[in-house]
């Protein structure tokens, strides 16, 4: 069982406990899969957070916007998982702790900084965080805050390698992350591997760093000639049993489904083979998942923020299934 929690919030009408995922779906503020809107941290398995900023894109911005639409889209989620049976409710002690906030967001370094005592602050009370992003670039500081002590594992699924150089001056942007964190010692890149990499590109400098460095690249096109299955096996192979992080860009999938990014790429994941991916690491040690890249300001339909809110419920059963092992006597 989790930690007591006293997430759970009470009626003020009546005294009674209630859980706001299970109230109505247009009822209460709209948080990350319903979940109670807390301020502190010491009763909590799992954190949802929000990551608003979009100050490292490389052309269109509109990922600040991110946290609030998957917020408003996960109004629709349900918890009990249709192919699992699985509540991850009532697995694990789980809260919206609101987003990170920023000294000053036009400063990139100082963002970065922000972000990284954040995620500092929740690694040391022992509280696994599942993030809604903003840009690529925040997943770095993130894993400052949570693999400062040793390197993890990294399931990245993208249609890019994010492992490019700095970029007009600066190497704070969402093309550069986990060149950074290989580079930082946050993770091994023997035990990364990233999935549904595609899309041309100006030079071949971020398909060489992951290469030269030893990260496993699966580019889309071997995913179609392997499968699902065969990937979700070659990636676990990979990583191992030692501590991995998971980070879901939106642009891997295909803009058919997804077209709310500022980067997309034809050619890519499926509603279907994202959500079968990613429920394909059940058991792996995750200290902590993101789904970054949701742009609203290009999918009006707000299916792409949907689905991100439904990674985010899919990854959520990843660490709550985590968190209730961790719990159970030896």
């Amino acid at each position: 069982m989790s930690r007591p929690t006293d997430a759970t919030r009470r009626n003020p009408a009546t005294g009674e406990r209630y859980a706001p995922h299970l109230e109505p779906r247009y009822r209460e503020i709209a948080t990350f899969l319903r979940a109670p809107l807390v301020e502190r941290l010491d009763a909590l398995d799992i954190a949802l957070v929000g990551i608003p900023f979009d100050g490292g894109v490389s052309n269109r911005p509109g990922a600040r916007l991110g946290p609030r639409e998957m917020r408003n889209q996960s109004s629709l989620m349900r918890s009990i998982h249709h192919v699992t049976r699985q509540d991850p409710f009532a697995q694990a002690s789980i809260a919206d702790i609101g987003d990170v906030r920023f000294s000053s967001i036009y400063d990139l370094e100082r963002v970065s900084d922000d972000i990284a005592a954040h995620y500092r602050a929740l690694h040391q009370a022992g509280v696994i965080p599942l993030s809604a992003g903003g840009d690529h670039s925040v997943t770095y500081p993130i894993l400052r805050g949570l693999a400062a002590d040793a390197p993890v594992g990294l399931i990245h699924i993208d249609a890019h390698t994010d492992t490019w150089d700095a970029f007009q001056g600066s190497k704070f942007h969402h093309g550069g992350p986990f060149r950074l964190a290989c580079e930082a010692g946050l993770i091994d890149p023997k035990r990364t591997v990233q999935i549904g990499i595609r899309g041309a590109q100006n030079t071949a400098q971020g398909w060489d760093y992951s290469d030269a460095s030893g990260m496993r690249v699966v580019f889309m096109e071997e995913v179609e000639a392997l499968g699902i299955e065969a990937v979700i096996a070659e990636a676990r192979r990979i990583v191992g049993d030692g501590p991995v992080y998971l980070s879901f860009d939106i642009d891997s999938v295909d803009p058919a489904f997804a077209p709310g990014t500022g980067t997309p790429e034809v050619g890519g994941l499926t509603s279907l083979q994202a959500l079968q991916l990613v429920r394909g690491f059940r058991g792996l040690p995750l200290v902590g998942a993101d789904v970054v890249e949701v742009a609203p300001p290009f999918d009006p339909t707000g299916n792409t923020a949907l689905l991100g809110a439904t990674l985010m419920y899919e990854l959520l059963c990843l660490l709550a299934e985590r968190c209730a092992a961790q719990a159970e006597p030896k």
